[in-house]
């Protein structure tokens, strides 16, 4: 895929659905008892794998666009798969089943492509054996093979880190263990979750008994969830909202780019997600949240974003560090070309989870920064760039969907023209980005 620079980015967007919300409400509706319709289902390969999955297991899926019916079986009426489950590229597909298997009566297994066959699965093993079920994984890494077992026992569970995938796959075995299941998030300076909460959200919005709390010790917060087994999931139609994450690299394509002005409609605004938004908005970025709503139990709103010569003035640098780290992970590549255009610069730290992502996010970022002629210094858990004059060049995706997006960012502020490499892999979360792209930009003629 060849990038021109723009001038700009102007005008009107629907994006596709939110991803996670997208996998929760393919798996929930599945094991809700009723028919499901799903609107604004995300169009990414990643959640069509997890449809094929519950397919695999007996249920019922039609799907229509961007439109999903689901024919829910009951939290443990799921059937016995024929053969071993691929989630492609997904590592959510992967845990959150994990988490459903474990609670269900018989063998199955889970796979993955070559990139989630390296990433970490032993998180997600160890309380589910704690709960009961048998969990096999090679080395640590996939394939995941689970011996299944009703009731599982019911345990209190401390999460090592702010992890929402972690914190799901225990909260969906709990569905079907023995009694109330209580997961713990890591100790935190905000009375919030410091890991995502779309499940919470979306177990009650289903009539699930979920509970909720915020203790305070000494200055530090414990977030506490806690899920009864008596819960019976019951179907109820969803509108997923558009993807936050994918928002992000027109966030700052239209914050980089003078004269740009976008309006991405309908867009999730969980708090656990928006965090970016947030602080863009606090370094001196225009963006302003419109027409404000709860759907689904989901915060939602229309983001309208302007280019501000504030943020691109600013001289202090920007530094991303310690707990907001967990809520603007995937959005770090994008933030990465973000940091080039300003006059401080920007510095990531605590952020070594981005090298187990789909590629080490780290290196990929730093490398093809540093192949754009971009000032950028590597660390274990991060990096630091300084303001830079970008130059068209080759980059490489590493087959990672993030980093092909966040250099096509990059491509649209540079000089010359940019290729990415494998630039098809955008199609895990989102298959027409770049025509959203070339409807965006726009170019003097010459």
């Amino acid at each position: 895929m060849k990038i021109l620079p723009s001038d700009s980015v102007v005008g009107e967007v629907n994006l596709s659905g939110d991803k996670s919300i997208s996998h929760r409400a393919a798996i929930f509706s599945a094991l809700s008892v009723g028919e499901t319709i799903i609107d604004n289902f995300s169009t990414s390969e990643d959640c069509t794998s997890t449809l094929e999955c519950l397919s695999e297991m007996g249920v019922r899926v039609e799907r229509n666009g961007n439109q999903v019916l689901v024919n829910g079986v009951g939290k443990a009426g799921l059937k016995k798969p024929s053969k071993p489950l691929d989630c492609g590229n997904s590592g959510t597909t992967m845990r959150l089943l994990a988490g459903v298997l474990a609670g269900q009566a018989f063998e199955s297994e889970l796979f993955g492509d070559e990139s989630l066959s390296k990433r970490p699965m032993e998180r997600i093993a160890k309380p589910l054996r704690e709960m009961g079920a048998q969990i096999e994984t090679r080395d640590g890494i996939p394939p995941i093979k689970i011996t299944g077992k009703n009731p599982l026992r019911a345990i209190n569970y401390s999460l090592p880190v702010a992890s929402a995938q972690l914190k799901s796959a225990i909260l969906l075995a709990g569905l079907n263990a023995d009694g109330v299941t209580i997961v713990f998030d890591p100790p935190s300076k905000a009375a919030v979750s410091s890991s995502r909460n779309h499940t919470e959200l979306m177990f009650s919005y289903l009539g699930a008994a979920i509970t909720e709390k915020v203790t305070e010790t000494n200055g530090e917060f414990l977030y506490e969830v806690t899920i009864d087994a008596n819960s019976e999931l019951t179907a109820k139609n969803i509108r997923v909202p558009s993807d936050i994450s994918s928002s992000a690299f027109f966030v700052v394509a239209a914050s980089i780019l003078p004269g740009s002005d976008v309006k991405l409609k309908s867009v999730g605004l969980n708090p656990t997600r928006a965090a970016f938004i947030d602080e863009l908005n606090k370094c001196g970025a225009k963006i302003g949240i419109e027409n404000v709503r709860t759907q689904n139990n989901e915060k939602i709103a229309d983001i309208h974003i302007y280019y501000s010569e504030e943020l691109i003035a600013r001289t202090e640098p920007v530094i991303f560090s310690g707990e907001v780290i967990a809520n603007i992970l995937d959005e770090i590549p994008v933030l990465a070309i973000l940091g080039t255009q300003m006059n401080g610069g920007m510095e990531v730290r605590d952020a070594g989870e981005l090298r187990v992502k789909e590629s080490d996010r780290i290196s990929a970022v730093v490398e093809n920064l540093k192949r754009m002629n971009a000032v950028v210094e590597e660390f274990e858990d991060g990096f630091r760039v300084g303001r830079s004059h970008l130059t068209g060049a080759s980059v490489d995706s590493f087959g990672d969907h993030r980093i092909a997006m966040a250099f096509a960012i990059a491509a649209l502020a540079a000089n010359g023209e940019t290729e990415i490499i494998d630039a098809d892999c955008v199609n895990v979360s989102f298959p027409d980005f770049f025509d959203v792209i070339g409807r965006l930009t726009t170019r003097d003629p010459e």
